[in-house]
């Protein structure tokens, strides 16, 4: 694997144990974000696109594209309606769990985190009260966020399986 092909772990950050409802709630969204490109740190594209427990056809990949594309909808989407993701078709159905042809590992963490930047930069100019702005929708950020941590905390106990049986790695 060359270092454009690898994921390098980050360093987590642990969310602080007091803080302000906001602050909380985003640091502990970003302590899982870190904690889900940490679970795939290390695997080549060959590891990360195989289905290691059967008969589920779960991939960690597939788990991060899923993620992306939850971050995606939940935040520039169904909240705030960017215009520059709601008027391109090609990234409003990336929920699935399936990678494009020749699309690496690598390339699809960096997006997953590029999409996690985007998201936070959304939560940084809202009120947790504002509600969605998208057609049909409405809750509020706060829900969003919370949303959030839960899919991703799931998705996250998902990828401590999956890892641990691709190369017995564990860890946090």
């Amino acid at each position: 694997m060359t270092d454009a092909d690898s994921v390098v772990p980050l360093d987590r950050v642990e969310p602080p144990l007091r803080a302000g409802e906001k602050d909380a709630l985003v640091l502990r969204l970003d302590f899982l974000r870190e904690t889900v490109v940490n679970k795939v740190a290390g695997l080549s594209t060959a590891q990360a696109t195989t289905a290691p427990v059967p008969p589920s056809i779960l991939t960690p990949a597939g788990i991060v594209r899923h993620l992306m594309g939850i971050e995606r909808g939940w935040f520039a989407l169904d909240f705030a309606v960017l215009p520059e993701v709601a008027d391109s078709p090609g990234e409003q159905d990336d929920s699935g769990f399936d990678l494009a042809p020749g699309e690496t590992l690598a390339a699809l963490v960096r997006s997953y985190l590029a999409e996690c930047a985007r998201s936070n930069e959304v939560i940084a100019t809202h009120s947790l009260d504002d509600i969605a702005r998208g057609d049909g929708q409405e809750f509020d950020l706060r829900y969003a966020v919370i949303h959030l941590i839960e899919e991703t905390g799931r998705h996250c106990g998902h990828l401590d399986l999956l890892r641990e049986a691709i190369d017995g790695a564990v860890g946090e």
